[in-house]
């Protein structure tokens, strides 16, 4: 989007529907926003799944429908931790500037590549910007014809303080030729934390205004927050608004922070940013949520709409009515077509679908085995598969953490077996026989806020039964910068594979 789209008009009608938060729920963190006419793209950080970057369009702003993952395989240059990609949109090409942890030397640096169809995908063109230790969180503007990005460095250099840099780009967007220059430096003490990240950049009458994050983003003990910025000149110098932070958590939603702004047709402005629901917490991820941006004419600064804190609920931008999040619920003898992800530390799974099943090859080498996963969007869900057991081959509902972390309930023939994986050990908890006979076994997994889980099993001649005879904790899986995923796992001899009748998630 160019900066001349950001013009402010006089003050739209206002509507009455609302919608509630999360508008794009699950994992999805430093989302980035644009609009392209009256169509909305957004995209947000995979980290250590993949296909990377998934994307979402929408047309109202509450309601969004994913299009697919930015890549469909990983670029050649990298090997992970793909954060806070940036779209932008410039005379019918798409350009997505993305960190990604680099493979020669596991450094995170910023990629560029292009499309003129984001369901297409996109073609990498590679490495754009590596920066001493560090380059992350790219953003990306046009003024006055020349493009400029923007990042965040020093964030590895000991004894270095952060700063928000920029550097003109090539006319392409396609390479950095300009000289480097400071645009904000993060301060030592108070409500920043020594950070300063997730920078969104754009015009409004004769300043440059800026939304940026400070403090902790991830983890239990997060306190991330939202400032806000101005400048006259790109160049600066930069002002830091007095009332900073302008957006912190509260017990519905927690540590906001990392997004970008976009204007409706209307001239409303509205941030996407993250947060983490307040019930769910970490056990979930940081979610896509909505926050709009009023202004101060006598100021000319802004603030958000609802004060320092998220509301529960919020008037809906375009008048839209949003849609309740729907179930999951796939028969592999009609339907191809699943959002899996996996984890990108292991080689990609291959799979098909055929004659009313998921074959997905069983693994030896991982702890897991083989993995497909699906993103959670609330923590209290059930999650089942109707499988047809197999000899030699454990075929399992599983909620996966990393390579390292997980736990499932598994079938083979002739019995059940309740697993886990605890910090790269793997530890059967229970089994329990089954007659030979069977030829289908429902197995599911209930999921209490995201914290504790029970196992049940049936077939068509067997009433549900309950594996569990308590709750089990999952706290022991990875909850940074990412959340579990929940779906299959295949363990045994490569040279066999699933056989997985349906999988249905239905959300409480």
């Amino acid at each position: 989007m160019t900066i001349g789209c950001l013009a402010q008009s006089a003050p739209p009608a206002r509507s009455t529907v609302m919608y509630r938060n999360p508008v794009i729920a699950g994992d999805f963190a430093d989302p980035s926003i644009i609009r392209v006419g009256n169509t909305y793209y957004a995209v947000g950080t995979s980290s250590e799944w993949g296909p990377p970057y998934p994307l979402y369009t929408s047309t109202d702003l509450v309601n969004w429908a994913y299009i697919g993952p930015v890549f469909k395989n990983m670029p050649d240059w990298t090997m992970g931790s793909y954060w806070a990609p940036e779209l932008f949109h410039r005379n019918g090409t798409f350009y997505i500037y993305y960190t990604a942890r680099r493979k020669s030397d596991k450094r995170s640096y910023i990629g560029v590549a292009t499309t003129r169809d984001l369901r297409q995908g996109f073609t990498d063109h590679g490495l754009l910007l590596e920066w001493t230790s560090e380059a992350i969180d790219a953003f990306v503007l046009e003024d006055a014809g020349k493009l400029y990005i923007t990042w965040k460095a020093y964030g590895l250099d000991k004894g270095k303080a952060i700063e928000i840099l920029g550097a003109e780009l090539s006319a392409d967007g396609l390479k950095v030729t300009g000289k480097a220059f400071p645009l904000l430096t993060a301060e030592r003490t108070g409500w920043e934390g020594g950070g300063a990240e997730g920078q969104a950049l754009f015009k409004r009458g004769r300043f440059y205004y800026m939304t940026y994050s400070g403090n902790a983003c991830c983890g239990a003990q997060c306190n991330y927050q939202v400032g806000l910025a101005r400048a006259e000149k790109l160049q600066g110098p930069w002002e830091k608004f007095a009332g900073n932070p302008v957006l912190v958590g509260n017990d519905a939603w927690k540590c906001p922070g990392h997004g970008t702004v976009v204007t409706t047709p209307d001239n409303r402005y509205f941030y996407l940013h993250h947060a983490y629901n307040g019930v769910d917490f970490t056990f979930t991820g940081r979610q896509g949520v909505l926050s709009e941006l009023i202004w101060d004419d006598k100021t000319q600064w802004p603030t958000f709409r609802y004060g320092n804190t998220m509301p529960a609920q919020a008037e809906s931008p375009l008048g839209a009515v949003q849609k309740k999040e729907a179930d999951l619920a796939i028969d592999f003898e009609t339907e191809r077509q699943v959002p899996w992800v996996w984890d990108v530390s292991l080689p990609k799974p291959s799979f098909t679908i055929n004659g009313g099943f998921l074959h997905l090859p069983a693994a030896s080498t991982s702890l897991s085995g083989n993995f497909l996963g699906l993103v959670i969007k609330k923590g209290t869900y059930t999650f089942s598969a109707e499988i047809s057991p197999q000899q030699d081959v454990l075929q399992s509902i599983c909620l996966y953490g990393d390579a390292s972390n997980a736990l499932g309930l598994g079938v083979r023939k002739g019995s059940l077996e309740l697993w886990q994986v605890k910090d790269g050990v793997r530890t059967s908890l229970k089994n329990q026989p089954l007659p030979d006979t069977i030829s289908l076994v429902n197995i599911q997994l209930h999921s209490r806020f995201g914290r504790s889980y029970t196992f049940d099993w049936s077939t068509d001649n067997v009433k549900s039964q309950s594996i569990t005879d308590n709750p089990l904790d999952g706290s022991f899986l990875p909850r940074w910068d990412r959340a579990p995923r929940i779906g299959i796992s295949v363990q045994g001899d490569s040279k066999n594979s699933s056989l997985v009748r349906t999988i249905r998630m239905k959300y409480e």
